[in-house]
């Protein structure tokens, strides 16, 4: 847990290289790396008061100044408080675009072509990597895809999408494919389904992170589906 009132330490641990958990302070800047791994939340202060809370498999570059606040979303998935500065802008930076606060809380998510982000309190502007842009307030979601253009707003249920901050996996007719790449972001060994009618079946449940085998215990019973286990411990999710 990184404070404002630990900078001076920040620096020793830096000296130290101590990996991700350094923060330099040098000229009014603070940069630094966070990860974490598989099935690992982590929750975080930035030195202006703003709080991330990592999802697993997540990783994050920051680098604050004097004019401006950038965390760059490298991997995975963050919901950020945002403490209010209106100098310093607060920019989440991703491979298709950004979003831009002063002060809000919202959810940014790193999908394999597209980020996605949801805002549960104030108001963002999501921008792609062109002209294309969006302004989005609470109950409000958009995405940008692979090319850098923004979804016009839409509304989505952001208790149902940062449920994995308490440690539970909440699908409101869900894909498979999408149930399957949620649910592997808690297990070490690979979950798969192969493109096609399997993958978009659809789902509506709730599952604990730290069990996603009772996920595929229970799915065989809900869905005309079967788990295929493979010797290197990875499981096949096929038609039934």
């Amino acid at each position: 847990r990184f404070v404002r009132q630990a900078l001076a330490a920040s620096v020793a641990a830096l000296a130290l290289g101590l990996g991700w958990g350094g923060w330099h302070y040098q000229q009014l800047n603070h940069q630094g790396s966070l990860q974490t791994a598989f099935n690992e939340r982590r929750q975080v202060e930035l030195p202006d008061g703003s709080h991330l809370e990592l999802n697993g498999s997540t990783q994050v570059q920051v680098a604050f100044s004097t004019g401006q606040r950038h965390v760059r979303l490298m991997a995975g998935e963050v919901m950020f408080t945002v403490a209010h500065d209106s100098g310093r802008p607060f920019v989440v930076d991703t491979a298709q675009g950004s979003v831009t606060v002063t002060g809000t809380r919202f959810d940014v998510r790193l999908e394999p072509a597209s980020t996605r982000v949801a805002v549960e309190q104030g108001s963002v502007r999501v921008q792609g990597k062109g002209a294309s842009l969006a302004q989005l307030t609470a109950g409000q979601g958009s995405h940008i895809d692979a090319q850098g253009q923004v979804a016009a707003p839409y509304a989505v249920n952001t208790g149902a999408l940062t449920a994995w901050r308490q440690g539970r996996l909440v699908f409101d007719n869900a894909t498979l494919a999408e149930v399957v790449a949620e649910a592997s972001r808690y297990r070490s060994q690979p979950l798969w389904v192969a493109p096609g009618k399997v993958a978009q079946l659809r789902l509506s449940s709730t599952f604990s992170t730290d069990d996603t085998d009772a996920l595929l215990r229970a799915l065989p019973s809900i869905l005309p589906v079967a788990i295929k286990a493979h010797e290197d411990g990875s499981r096949e999710i096929i038609a039934k």
